[in-house]
């Protein structure tokens, strides 16, 4: 051996070959990688599921119990000595009799109901009818002065309990609270019970929490929904009328006829500014412009519409547009090809195969200004509304609430059964959202068009 050979410096190892069999270290990271990925996403729906579940799990909890109410049953002598001292039926003079008149006919009435099934109590009579709604003399009232003939006979009258009964019965007062509590005493949960055992006092499902308008907080018990489902139904109606064909026509315009200048950027870019912008500024603009200064009625739904109309109005056309959008190029080229004008091209092709998307936009924007509570509370419409809305078109001017309204009115009060009752409220408020998105996908599956 020499010396050079000596000093040769030792070949490099030959470079092995990938194989399609042994995955190499960066390949493995890649796999890995992607395998955190996918964790990342079950983990972040099953978060979002979660939260759901217990959202709705709350809900539904504090809720459902809102369409039971409690009812005490008892036979009522409508004396005329009390209620129509002269005789004559004569409607003017039946309704100078007050609910402190009817209220004492049916305190009368109960005392004698629980004597005569032997109900043991040491209450005085004050506190036995405490177990009466506040609402029940005036419910009783007016189905005597709508019909005065009941006037003499004695009437199987079901009427609802005081609030802090009903919660009894839901398991929401318990003898334990009512040592603390000013509004109800142990003794008189404990009649209840015994009233319970009677027959006398029942639970079953409320009707009149979808259709009696709100109460004041001495009868939780007697507030519904009905003016606030009706007034929202008044709004939605309108926001569909006035943002629609607007929205609808100003998307066409601007995706297939507007000149592409500075000036269409520039109402592109504020519509786009307009979609961002909080709902409670458009209370503010509502309460500047059409209460201020165009001098309509406060608490409207008209108002409301008008307010919620500028709030959804962005969305509507910016669906729109997408809509129109995605519809392929081709479809215009040929239709321009075959002698078809802009217009026909544009009515007879293209809106029809944009026509899911733009309804489901639709749909889902009036779902949103559905929800919407900052913008309608600036306008007046967290005024304590008990009167019913007349029918369009007088209506529509006449005071009103909305569901997500009477949701924060309801949660602002101190009596346990208004939060439940506002629980329940949602639930009708999710109900409606429930079917316009149950709407927009049927209509979208329905007006579908593949190419």
């Amino acid at each position: 051996m020499t010396d050079l050979s000596a000093a040769a410096p030792a070949l490099p190892a030959p470079r092995q070959k990938p194989s399609l069999l042994a995955p190499s270290a960066r390949m493995r990271r890649r796999n890995a990688a992607e395998a955190r990925f996918r964790l990342y996403g079950l983990a972040a729906i099953a978060l979002a599921l979660a939260t759901l579940a217990i959202m709705l799990f709350t809900i539904l909890r504090d809720g459902v119990s809102s369409f039971t109410q409690a009812s005490l049953s008892f036979p009522v002598e409508l004396s005329a000595e009390t209620l129509d001292p002269k005789g004559n039926r004569n409607p003017a003079e039946l309704s100078k009799v007050t609910t402190i008149g009817y209220g004492k006919v049916l305190t009368a009435a109960l005392l004698a109901e629980v004597e005569r099934r032997g109900i043991a109590t040491d209450l005085s009579d004050k506190d036995i009818s405490a177990l009466i709604s506040k609402d029940a003399p005036g419910t009783l009232r007016a189905q005597v002065l709508a019909d005065p003939t009941l006037i003499g006979t004695t009437i199987d009258a079901t009427v609802f309990a005081a609030g802090r009964i009903d919660g009894f019965l839901k398991g929401r007062v318990t003898l334990e609270s009512a040592e603390r509590d000013s509004n109800i005493s142990p003794e008189q949960l404990r009649l209840a019970q015994q009233l319970v055992d009677a027959g006398m006092l029942t639970s079953a499902f409320n009707w009149s929490f979808l259709t009696n308008p709100d109460a004041s907080d001495q009868r939780p018990e007697a507030a519904g929904l009905g003016v606030a489902i009706l007034g929202s139904l008044y709004m939605m109606v309108l926001v569909l009328i006035l943002c629609v064909p607007v929205g609808i026509a100003a998307s066409i315009y601007l995706e297939e006829f507007a000149p592409k200048n500075r000036w269409t950027d520039a109402i592109e870019v504020n519509i786009s500014n307009l979609a961002a912008v909080p709902s409670i500024v458009f209370g503010i603009l509502g309460l500047a412009i059409f209460i201020n200064f165009a001098g309509l009625p406060q608490s409207s739904s008209v108002v409301g519409a008008l307010v919620l109309s500028l709030m959804t109005l962005p969305t509507i056309i910016i669906a729109t547009r997408a809509a129109i959008r995605a519809v392929p190029p081709s479809i215009r080229d040929a239709a321009l090809g075959v002698g078809a004008s802009k217009m026909q091209t544009v009515f007879h092709h293209v809106l029809p195969l944009a026509m899911p998307g733009i309804l489901t936009g639709t749909i889902l924007g009036l779902a949103s200004a559905l929800g919407e509570t900052a913008p309608l509370l600036l306008i007046g419409m967290v005024a304590f509304v008990d009167n019913y809305p007349s029918l369009p078109p007088e209506g529509i001017l006449d005071p009103a609430t909305a569901l997500p309204v009477q949701v924060y009115s309801w949660a602002s009060r101190s009596d346990p059964a208004f939060i439940e009752r506002s629980n329940g409220a949602i639930i009708v408020l999710l109900v409606f959202l429930v079917v316009m998105n149950v709407a927009a996908i049927l209509l979208r599956r329905r007006f579908e068009r593949r190419w």
